[in-house]
């Protein structure tokens, strides 16, 4: 089990609005913020998963505020296709990324993280391809991802340190993967043993807890030891 501080994590209901579009999400902070991190969940699933709440909480609590939000509104939700359009849910994690920026929650300069799961893995790479401030996206991490699903001219410009967790029996998701990382430029595979691709198996989804807070934290920046 991962190790959970005594600390009180705050939780805040929010909404995004920008051109006509509002999306739903969560916010999970504790009176520590070593950085952000920001969740792109894959399709079928919501910022009110019981286990995107749990892996962002366990975060929380490790020094690391979370932003979990639906990539598409209900309506748009409902059409199968818009779950696969990458482009779009990457545009999305830039729209909340922009919102949270602006946000009384956030501190200038804190450098930023994102997760992503499924084909929420593929609209996080994209995002932090597309960043302005490329420089401010310090990690992205992918659990049972789709990384296959951006093009590699993409990915091979991505140099944010990328860590890609599958399960140990999700083996179609490993070859894609594997194949994905031949283009991106700094990135480490780790599989979950016994895992399949929602890491329902006992221990496992606190095996990808684990190994994200020790990516997280290998990589954020030093010159966030400032905000302690």
């Amino acid at each position: 089990m991962v190790n959970k501080m005594e600390q009180i994590i705050n939780a805040h209901e929010v909404s995004i609005s920008e051109a006509n579009i509002t999306l739903r999400g969560n916010i999970y902070t504790n009176d520590y913020c070593k950085s952000w991190i920001i969740f792109a969940h894959g399709s079928g699933s919501s910022h009110k998963s019981v286990r995107n709440i749990s892996v962002a909480k366990e975060l929380a609590r490790a020094g690391h505020s979370t932003f979990l939000f639906d990539l598409l509104t209900q309506e748009e939700d409902n059409i199968f296709e818009n779950r696969f359009n990458i482009p779009l849910l990457a545009n999305r994690l830039l729209m909340a990324t922009r919102w949270l920026m602006a946000s009384r929650y956030y501190k200038r300069g804190t450098h930023i993280g994102y997760f992503g799961a499924s084909t929420g893995a593929a609209a996080a790479l994209m995002a932090a391809a597309k960043f302005p401030q490329n420089n401010l996206i310090y990690a992205v991490i992918s659990r049972g991802g789709r990384p296959d699903l951006v093009e590699e001219k993409i990915l091979n410009t991505i140099f944010t340190p990328t860590l890609l967790i599958v399960g140990g029996e999700d083996r179609d998701v490993i070859e894609m993967n594997k194949m994905a990382a031949q283009y991106l430029l700094n990135c480490r595979i780790s599989i979950v043993p016994s895992a399949t691709h929602l890491f329902e198996e006992p221990g496992t989804l606190d095996e990808v807890i684990r190994l994200a807070i020790e990516w997280f934290d290998n990589h954020v920046p030093n010159i966030l030891e400032q905000t302690r």
